[in-house]
């Protein structure tokens, strides 16, 4: 385990009582309501300094109620240091009420518009979807990005068209890992990385895998190639919890990738645990 306090750059929280998650129908184990109590039972002894919420998929017309939600779990516990909430980007310009709502909810720093679920992976360089992302500059929010492999491509064409506005790719855009496949996503991840206003997320990578008899030798590969393209100071450490909870338990996740990063140097070590998600946060 690292021997210094870490940051989770990626954790779901929600409320089904208080809140609709149409999507957990389909995943009955995560179909509860999960808060900071439960968080803590599942890091165990994994000393966690601060966190930064992400958007749960929820229901459309709820994503300020969500975040506002999120923001009073903050005000209890201020581990909760950054805020993530969705926003619908693309709808284009008209999305401004929303950033502009969205910016004055304490500890959001940041907003996802959910790709992976898209059929036409050209909806994201359609040019709603481009001026919406690019609002975000004004507002001084990043923008994370969700994909699955198959549409790395368009994303790169994406951040291209928005140079001034920060982007942070999660879950190392979802490789398909459970058949093997490593290319075009290592070549595209390559020239991804050569683009100056983008992080990335080492998170979601177990869940991509058969979440029963995935190994540690499956998953090297694409977490080295990874911190290879990224380094350290452009990749942060993240849990992808509850959803990771599918594949692995969270002590689990983090004693892998210490493994993986045992040769680096301790101020490497610091930038993927720490440094890289207080930077990009705002933290």
């Amino acid at each position: 385990m690292p021997d210094f306090p870490i940051i989770d750059s990626h954790v779901h929280l929600y409320d089904v009582e208080r809140l609709k998650y149409s999507w957990m129908a389909n995943v009955p184990k995560l179909a509860h309501t999960t808060t900071l109590k439960e968080f803590d039972q599942a890091r165990e002894t994994v000393d966690v300094e601060q966190l930064v919420f992400v958007e749960v998929d929820i229901d459309p017309g709820l994503h300020l109620e969500e975040a506002r939600f999120v923001a009073g779990l903050a005000e209890q516990d201020q581990r909760i240091g950054a805020i993530v909430a969705h926003a619908p980007v693309h709808r284009g310009k008209s999305v401004e009420a929303d950033l502009a709502a969205l910016a004055e909810i304490k500890g959001v720093k940041g907003v996802r518009r959910l790709i992976q679920q898209e059929p036409d992976p050209t909806m994201i360089i359609s040019q709603d979807f481009v001026d919406g992302v690019k609002l975000l500059k004004k507002y001084d929010l990043s923008f994370d990005i969700c994909i699955k492999h198959y549409q790395l491509a368009y994303v790169i064409e994406l951040i291209k068209r928005c140079p001034d506005v920060s982007f942070i790719f999660d879950h190392i855009g979802k490789p398909d890992i459970k058949n093997g496949l490593i290319e075009p996503w290592k070549s595209q991840m390559r020239e991804l990385a050569k683009l100056p206003n983008v992080v990335c997320k080492m998170s979601g990578v177990v869940t991509e895998a058969d979440h029963h008899s995935w190994t540690k030798e499956q998953l090297r590969p694409y977490i080295e190639h990874t911190l290879d393209v990224f380094g350290f100071t452009r990749t942060m450490f993240g849990s992808d919890w509850t959803v990771s909870t599918l594949a692995l338990s969270y002590p689990t996740w983090v004693e892998i990738l210490d493994e993986i990063v045992q040769g680096a140097s301790l101020d490497e070590k610091r930038h993927f645990w720490r440094d890289t998600a207080i930077k990009a946060y705002h933290l």
